[in-house]
């Protein structure tokens, strides 16, 4: 079997917008924006365990932001070349390998409530956790796959407007300047080979249809 070849790199692929429509790089698949739009962003791989190298701007994935034992809580390393169907094939993971990673936090450094986090939609005093664990639908081709918010990037934290406002582009100037960051078990479900751009939204958990997203489904709070 080939080895595959696995890079955050690729050139940008343009991207349209009109309407109430948006164009997915990557194939003709046009996405509704109403009701509860998908946001389309250039998307590309992390995974739990991740080395830090310049392909991540050097920011290992050991750890989470809101879990400090992120690779211990997972079971090990995410290896996206070394797969068993959707699971990582060196060990049965104790979390959900579906998982996503999107630029905002909620916390400060001095781990206080930031000020903005009350404006997330959902938010009410005492919820806990906030947004670890939220879910996210991702489309792309046609295909959709769902996912859980485990991490905070790619490279930023504070982008609220795109996480929940209306920018459409992030504030991520690094590499691909990309929005969405997806775990190899999604990353191969979509059927993705390269960096590309894909459109996701939130959703909630009840809305969320079974699949192999919900075999295993994350729980644990934050672990700072």
């Amino acid at each position: 079997m080939s080895r595959l070849v696995i890079t955050r790199r690729s050139l940008l692929t343009t991207s349209s917008a009109s309407a109430g429509l948006f164009l997915i790089a990557g194939g003709a698949q046009l996405l509704r924006t109403e009701p509860n739009p998908f946001k389309v962003t250039m998307t590309t791989l992390f995974w739990v365990g991740e080395p830090s190298t310049d392909e991540n701007d050097f920011i290992p994935n050991d750890q989470s932001y809101w879990d400090k034992d992120w690779q211990a809580n997972y079971g090990g390393v995410d290896d996206p070349e070394r797969r068993d169907g959707h699971w990582p094939a060196d060990f049965t993971p104790k979390q959900n390998p579906f998982y996503v990673a999107l630029p905002f936090g909620e916390f400060t450094e001095q781990n206080e409530l930031k000020k903005d986090a009350r404006r997330i939609p959902w938010y009410h005093s005492g919820l806990d956790p906030l947004l670890k664990n939220r879910w996210v639908e991702i489309n792309r081709d046609g295909r959709s796959c769902f996912a859980q918010w485990q991490d905070v990037g790619p490279c930023g934290e504070d982008d609220f407007g795109f996480v929940f406002g209306k920018a459409d582009k992030p504030l991520n100037t690094f590499d691909t300047r990309a929005g969405l960051d997806v775990s190899p078990a999604v990353w191969h479900y979509l059927g993705m080979q390269d960096n590309g751009h894909a459109g996701w939204r939130f959703v909630d958990a009840a809305a969320v249809p079974a699949g192999p997203w919900t075999d295993i489904v994350t729980t644990l709070g934050n672990n700072r």
